[in-house]
């Protein structure tokens, strides 16, 4: 859900840093590191922002490890909202030799389901199985980095909905090349949108303090679902952006003096509200 920039302060610590992290890695949960090459940059993610703390103090006392630390970054997700039927065609001459794949794919919104589904609708006689797998192949490389911002893409059904081989210029590889050109040639019209984590958040306070909490989370772009008395103490749910609850468990303390507490995991994803086009959510739904 969360992710942070991170590096050693001295060059000399980069085998000891990394052998850390991979350690890090393997003992503690949803806890991932990743080493991007391009940037040059190594990326930690975990689900929350004590996660994230927590790794950070035992680089720095655990394994001695002397690190800077950029802010904290929301890990969301894009999505398309308009289907469209590309078709394109793979030619080149490679090392003398060509290469085609001709690929029709029908690309439309499947909901906010995490799980690319592909069809393919061209009878298994007439085209090769794993030219098929191909084309498969191709786009889910492509959707690991979403052309709005690079974050990985959901909700996307992909039907490969026709194809042409020629019989000794076509191959597997050739067909994922394909596959991956033409959703890259298709995503302008596709309605590329992004996504934030939903999270649902559980308060526990003291009656007096309960109009403070609710109208904190209100400023946070939180909808309160229920508030419910428990005993002498009242519970409040609400869905409330990720983006929003930094530094969320500080506020809380100061606003109910150390006597609230509250639990937070992700619910869903949702697109991200523009300001020129969105009206902003109900403040509070009907209580339970």
């Amino acid at each position: 859900m969360l992710q942070i920039a991170i590096e050693p302060k001295s060059r000399a610590d980069e085998r000891k840093f990394r052998a850390a992290l991979s350690t890090l890695a393997t003992e503690q949960p949803g806890f991932e590191v990743k080493w991007d090459e391009e940037s040059g940059q190594t990326i930690i993610a975990a689900m929350t922002e004590l996660d994230l703390d927590i790794i950070v103090d035992r680089l720095r006392r655990e394994f001695e490890v002397a690190v800077n630390v950029g802010a904290p970054q929301v890990a969301c997700r894009e999505t398309i909202t308009h289907a469209r039927e590309q078709d394109y065609t793979h030619k080149r001459i490679f090392a003398g030799q060509g290469q085609f794949a001709r690929v029709k794919i029908l690309f439309e919104p499947n909901g906010h389901n995490p799980d690319f589904v592909f069809v393919s609708r061209v009878p298994d006689g007439a085209f090769p199985s794993d030219y098929a797998a191909g084309v498969e192949k191709g786009v889910r490389t492509i959707l690991v980095s979403g052309p709005y911002a690079g974050f990985p893409m959901i909700g996307i059904k992909a039907t490969l909905v026709d194809a042409s081989h020629h019989h000794s210029e076509s191959s597997a590889s050739a067909f994922e090349i394909a596959g991956r050109a033409c959703f890259k040639e298709a995503a302008p019209k596709l309605g590329v949108q992004l996504l934030e984590p939903i999270m649902k958040v559980e308060v526990v306070t003291p009656e007096i303090y309960v109009i403070g909490i609710i109208g904190d989370l209100h400023g946070r772009r939180g909808v309160v679902k229920s508030r419910i008395s428990h005993g002498e103490a009242i519970v409040v749910n609400a869905m409330v952006p990720l983006t929003n609850m930094f530094k969320y468990f500080d506020n809380l303390r100061s606003m109910s003096r150390g006597s609230a507490t509250y639990t937070m995991q992700f619910d869903h994803y949702a697109p991200i509200p523009r300001p020129d086009r969105d009206p902003p959510p109900p403040a509070v739904a009907a209580y339970a």
